[in-house]
C-alpha cells in the first residue's frame, strides 16, 4: 500500500535544502564535482533537496529510503524530464516504460535471459574474449577503456544477432554513436526542453547518432525475421515472444535492442575496465585472482562451466560494481503526493537514488573508498537497498546475469594470460570517473606482461 496522505492529517516535515545553493543556479556550481558533492549529501538528512538551476530533485541517501521508492512503482514511477529524454534514443523499453506497462515488456523480454540462453551467449562471450587477448604484444600499452568498449560491442553483436559487425568501420561508427548518446545524454537531462530542441551541435550530433543505431538495429531485425530461423540469439526470441495473441510490435522490438545494445556495451565495459584498472593497482588482489583462475582454467579459456569455481573472481567483479556502479544515478517521479521518511513529497517531484553514494556509506561498508573484494566472501547482511548496481525490485536489470556472466568470464580469461599495471601517468595522477549517462573511466592505459600460470 502506498502512503499517502490523509486530508484531515497535518502536514509532514518539508525536506530540507542542502546548503551552497546559489541564486539562479542553485547548486550547479558544486555539481562540477558531483561525487564527492553527492556522498556530503547525508550529513545533512536521509531526504535532502537540490536546486539544479530553477528546478528541484529530492535526493535519497538511505538504503532504506532508496529501497522504498524503489519497492513502491505506482507512487514512484518513471516519467519526467529525464525518462522523455531517454525516450528520444531507446523509445518505450523496459527502462523507460511507465509501471502499467512494465510487466508485459517484461513477460516478453524474459525469456531471452533465460539460464540455457546464457550457455549459448557464454560460448560468444569466451570466444570474442580470447581474440582479444590473443591480439595483445607482451611489453605494449593499450588503453583498457578502448579495448573493452570493443570487445564488449563484438559480444553483444553475436549475442543480439548472432553475426559481427559487417566491418570494422561499422564497429567504430556504433561505438562513437554510443559514446556521442552516452555522453551528451548526461546533459541533456538537465536541459530545459526549449534549450534541448536547439540545433546545437550537441544535439545535432545526439540526433544523428540516434537515427544511424536505431537504422543498423532495424535493418538487422528486418533482415532476422526475413531469415526466419530460430538462431541462439536476443532478436530470435523477440521475434517469437508472444502475450496472447500478440507479440511485440517492430517498433517494440527495435527499441528494446537498441537499449539492450546501448546499455549492454556501455555499462559492462565500464564495469571491466575499471576492473583491470583496479586489480592493477592492488598486487595482493592480483596474486589471489592468478591462483584462483591457475587453479580453475588450467590454462585454457574461461567457459561458462568454470563459473561456479570462480568465487574470487565473481567477488572481484562485485566489490568493482560497489566501488564504480556504471549505473550511478537512478530516478523517480512521484506520481502523487505523499509522504516518504516523514517528509511531504508533492507530485511531479524527482526523486533521486544513487547507487554511488549509497555504497560509498561507511555504516554500511567499512572503508568505502577501499577496493576489497575479500569483503563479499560471506553473505553479507546488508539492508534492503545497500547494493544496487543492477537497480532494485521488479524493474531490478533484466540483464543482470548477462553481465555477471561477461564480467567474470572476461576477468578471468585475461588475468589468466596478461599481467596489466597503470603506466607512471596513472599512477601518479589516479583517473576520475566521467560523468555521463554511466560513471565511465577516460583513457586507461596500461602495460601489458604476458604471464605463464601456475
Amino acid at each position: 500500500m502506498s502512503e499517502r496522505i490523509p486530508a484531515a492529517e497535518p502536514a509532514a516535515s518539508v525536506v530540507p535544502t542542502a546548503p551552497g545553493a546559489v541564486p539562479v543556479l542553485g547548486h550547479l556550481p558544486r555539481m562540477r564535482h558531483f561525487l564527492d558533492f553527492l556522498t556530503t549529501l547525508p550529513a545533512h538528512g536521509d531526504l535532502v533537496t537540490l536546486r539544479v538551476g530553477p528546478a528541484e530533485v529530492v535526493v535519497a541517501c538511505t538504503a532504506q529510503l532508496g529501497h522504498e521508492i524503489l519497492r513502491r512503482g505506482e507512487d514512484f514511477d518513471k516519467g519526467g524530464q529525464f525518462f522523455e529524454r531517454a525516450k528520444e534514443v531507446v523509445g518505450n523499453s523496459l527502462t523507460t516504460c511507465r509501471h502499467e506497462e512494465h510487466r508485459r515488456q517484461r513477460r516478453l523480454v524474459q525469456p531471452a535471459f533465460h539460464k540455457q540462453r546464457l550457455v549459448d551467449y557464454a560460448r560468444h562471450m569466451t570466444a570474442e574474449i580470447a581474440g582479444m587477448s590473443a591480439g595483445w604484444q607482451p611489453d605494449t600499452t593499450v588503453d583498457v577503456t578502448a579495448e573493452t568498449m570493443t570487445v564488449v560491442a563484438k559480444i553483444l553483436a553475436r549475442t543480439m544477432f548472432q553475426r559481427a559487425a559487417r566491418t570494422p568501420g561499422e564497429l567504430r561508427q556504433v561505438l562513437e554513436d554510443i559514446d556521442t548518446l552516452v555522453a551528451v545524454a548526461a546533459k541533456r537531462m538537465v536541459l530545459p526542453a526549449a534549450l534541448a530542441r536547439l540545433p546545437t551541435p550537441d544535439n545535432r550530433r545526439y540526433h544523428a547518432a540516434s537515427r544511424r543505431l536505431r537504422t543498423l538495429i532495424a535493418t538487422a531485425a528486418t533482415e532476422g525475421r526475413a531469415a526466419g530461423d530460430d538462431a541462439a540469439d536476443l532478436l530470435s526470441v523477440l521475434l517469437a515472444a508472444r502475450d496472447g495473441q500478440t507479440g511485440l510490435s517492430d517498433t517494440e522490438i527495435v527499441d528494446q535492442l537498441l537499449l539492450f545494445q546501448i546499455a549492454g556495451i556501455d555499462t559492462t565495459a565500464t564495469a571491466l575496465a575499471w576492473a583491470l584498472w583496479l586489480i592493477g593497482t592492488r598486487p595482493d588482489v592480483e596474486r589471489q585472482l592468478h591462483a584462483e583462475v591457475d587453479a580453475v582454467l588450467s590454462g585454457g579459456p574461461a567457459t561458462h562451466e568454470h563459473l561456479p569455481r570462480l568465487i574470487y573472481t565473481r567477488q572481484v567483479a562485485v566489490e568493482t560494481l560497489r566501488r564504480y556502479p556504471p549505473v550511478w544515478i537512478l530516478t523517480r517521479t512521484a506520481m502523487t503526493d505523499t509522504v516518504l521518511g516523514g517528509y511531504r513529497i508533492p507530485a511531479g517531484a524527482t526523486i533521486v537514488i544513487s547507487p554511488y553514494l549509497v555504497h560509498q556509506r561507511p555504516d554500511l561498508y567499512p572503508a568505502p573508498a577501499h577496493f576489497d573484494p575479500g569483503r563479499w566472501e560471506e553473505d553479507r547482511d546488508l539492508p534492503a537497498g545497500a547494493y544496487l548496481p543492477f537497480g532494485h525490485g521488479a524493474r531490478r536489470c533484466i540483464g543482470e546475469h548477462f553481465a555477471m556472466t561477461e564480467l567474470t568470464l572476461a576477468l578471468a580469461s585475461i588475468t589468466a594470460r596478461w599481467r596489466l599495471r597503470p603506466t607512471p601517468t596513472l599512477t601518479e595522477r589516479p583517473p576520475r570517473p566521467r560523468l555521463a549517462a554511466s560513471l565511465r573511466p577516460p583513457s586507461l592505459p596500461m602495460l601489458l606482461t604476458r604471464r605463464t600460470p601456475g
